[in-house]
């Protein structure tokens, strides 16, 4: 079933790139950009995980909690978030949980083989744990100004 603007987000737990559990509920009350992502430390995913790096501060004056999420796993995570000094946390999803609850773990192509990868897809979810936007196209060097132009 693929979820929808409107519909509940399905609640996850996870770690980050510390080891640390982090639930969705940990966020009730807070605005939070979900954002799904195929590997660290590639070009369109370091492009994107910058880009959420330079405008933090305003995502966070706005009220928004980053998270992202891939299927990495911690130790790569960490890497990645020191490598380019990334102020938000990275879940690692290794048991592939969290991009299945959200319809992003798919059938991807490439050079004429199938194969199963995370679909980059980023979902806005309110106060209320409610998927406010999703943004199916991302625009991986300006996925900040798209997704505050998204919620305008």
């Amino acid at each position: 079933m693929e979820l929808k603007e409107g519909d509940k987000a399905p609640a996850f737990t996870s770690t980050d790139q510390y080891g640390n559990s982090v639930s969705l509920s940990d966020f009730i009350g807070k605005k939070v950009v979900l954002y799904f992502y195929p590997k660290d430390n590639t070009p369109g995913c370091t492009a994107e995980a910058c880009d959420f790096r330079d405008n933090y501060q305003s995502l966070k004056a706005k009220g928004f909690e980053v998270l992202g999420v891939s299927t990495d796993d911690e130790k790569s995570h960490k890497k990645f978030v020191d490598k380019f000094e990334l102020p938000f946390t990275l879940l690692a999803d290794t048991e592939k949980d969290i991009v299945e609850k959200y319809g992003v773990w798919v059938e991807k192509s490439m050079y004429g083989k199938k194969y199963m990868g995370t679909d980059r897809k980023t979902f806005v979810i309110d106060e209320n744990g409610i998927i406010q936007t999703i943004i199916t196209k991302v625009d991986t060097k300006n996925a900040s100004a798209q997704l505050l132009a998204a919620i305008a």
